[in-house]
């Protein structure tokens, strides 16, 4: 493709499908949400077993640590799917995240608080790209457009006279008391 030809807006090939889905949403926050979830969830209710000896890291809190992964994991499918609610979801899953620090053995041994913490942070901060809008082709009134490598020279464009701010005299007389007085500096005494 070569920059004379403009880009068609024509449905994106198969290879390109979820690339096109995955930068519409807030992708990558919705993945680090849901592998947030799951140590948060899972870490109450596992073993760790090395060799003979049987680490459980079971609490009482087990049941609030579940809940609080499978909202977690939740929240993150919420952002892929429903991308328009990615501040709230983003919101919920930092405040989630900070309550499973003391139900869920330290946040997940504080990978998973981590990665919810981050999630949640991405998504809020996540903003949709702005549409591109179609170029139309320049009217040239006729005359063919000269090139930079024929060496013309290129048109200064006119800037109309409603685009430019116009400066306006001061309405009123500075005096001590205003800002506007000693160059902007305003005195205390």
């Amino acid at each position: 493709m070569s920059a004379e030809i403009p880009a068609s807006r024509e449905v994106p090939k198969k290879e390109n499908r979820f690339k096109v889905w995955r930068q519409s949403r807030p992708f990558w926050a919705g993945l680090f949400t849901m592998i947030g979830g799951v140590p948060i969830a899972y870490l109450p209710y596992g073993d760790l077993r090395l060799g003979n000896i049987t680490m459980a890291m079971q609490t009482t809190a087990g049941s609030a640590a579940l809940i609080i992964g499978v909202l977690l994991v939740t929240l993150g499918l919420t952002m892929w799917f429903q991308p328009v609610v990615r501040v709230f979801a983003g919101v919920a899953s930092i405040v989630l995240a900070l309550v499973s620090i003391p139900v869920s053995n330290f946040g997940g041994l504080v990978v998973g608080f981590l990665f919810a913490l981050i999630g949640g942070a991405m998504s809020a901060a996540w903003a949709p790209a702005p549409p591109v809008e179609e170029i139309e082709d320049a009217q040239h009134e006729g005359r063919p457009e000269a090139s930079y490598e024929a060496g013309a020279e290129p048109e200064t464009a006119v800037v109309p006279a409603a685009l430019v701010p116009e400066q306006r005299e001061a309405e009123h007389q500075a005096t001590e008391t205003t800002t506007d007085a000693n160059g902007g500096r305003n005195s205390a005494g």
